[in-house]
């Protein structure tokens, strides 16, 4: 470790990052296939977060609970290694560590599985598109930035409902003074714009075999990404990574 790195901002993205699966799609993977199916089949005719509510609602319609959605959430895979790792630099004096969580499941989702594996202390911070359990036992989910009103202006190639990038400068805003390093962990094509944030002290750990390495690979010169980058494939990974810096 640097001895200049006395403040670190640890970054997680949420599907296929901290947790080994989507969240997403896991739910109507293990409760209801045909709505995975149908969810698949439309996406790229309906916003995300939008084709998530309304298959969501078609689950509430056919007598899905809250029971059931709690009870798939909970037995999502979540490797034992990712926790050992963000518990042992969370506990560490040397460098003090932030952590963020900046993703595009939903908060009931996140906050299920953080609660789960004793994780729910674990954020300074959850940035993530809203959701509430109503009277009925439906979830309710809706975008970040809601559709009726001022949009964000990324040219990377976020999703409508949420730029990851403005969404981290905006925390960098709150928390100053600057972190000594970031470490920035994602997967997907949209973990491309924040990380275009970051600075050569900078580090982020992508996922390999996924979509942001493949931005990664394709797009580093052109858009001048400054952070030092190191792939990982399994969770154990993280925990060596974490370990050696």
């Amino acid at each position: 470790m640097d001895p200049r790195t006395e403040r670190q901002l640890v970054v997680f993205d949420f599907d296929w990052s901290l947790a080994d699966q989507d969240t997403d799609r896991w739910v109507l993977e293990v409760l209801a296939p045909d709505l995975r199916r149908k969810m698949k089949n439309l996406k790229e005719q309906v916003q995300w977060t939008d084709l998530v509510a309304q298959c969501l609602r078609e689950l509430h319609a056919r007598g899905g609970t809250r029971e059931d959605i709690e009870g798939a959430l909970k037995i999502m895979p979540f490797h034992p290694a990712m926790k050992r790792a963000v518990l042992k630099a969370k506990e560490k004096a040397n460098p003090k560590t932030t952590f963020l969580c900046l993703s595009n499941a939903n908060q009931v989702f996140i906050d299920t599985i953080l609660k789960e594996h004793g994780l729910e202390a674990l954020f300074d911070e959850i940035i993530t598109n809203p959701a509430e359990w109503d009277h009925s036992g439906l979830l309710k989910v809706s975008r970040r930035i809601d559709p009726t009103g001022p949009q964000h202006k990324c040219q990377v190639g976020c999703n409508p409902n949420l730029c990851k990038g403005e969404e981290l400068d905006a925390f960098l805003a709150r928390h100053r003074p600057a972190f000594d390093r970031v470490i920035y962990i994602g997967d997907g094509s949209n973990d491309f714009c924040p990380i275009l944030r970051l600075r050569s002290e900078d580090i982020v750990f992508c996922r390999s075999f996924r979509g942001l390495q493949k931005r990664i690979q394709k797009e580093r010169e052109s858009a001048g990404l400054k952070c030092q980058v190191h792939y990982w494939a399994g969770a154990w990974e993280v925990e060596e990574l974490f370990n050696k810096i």
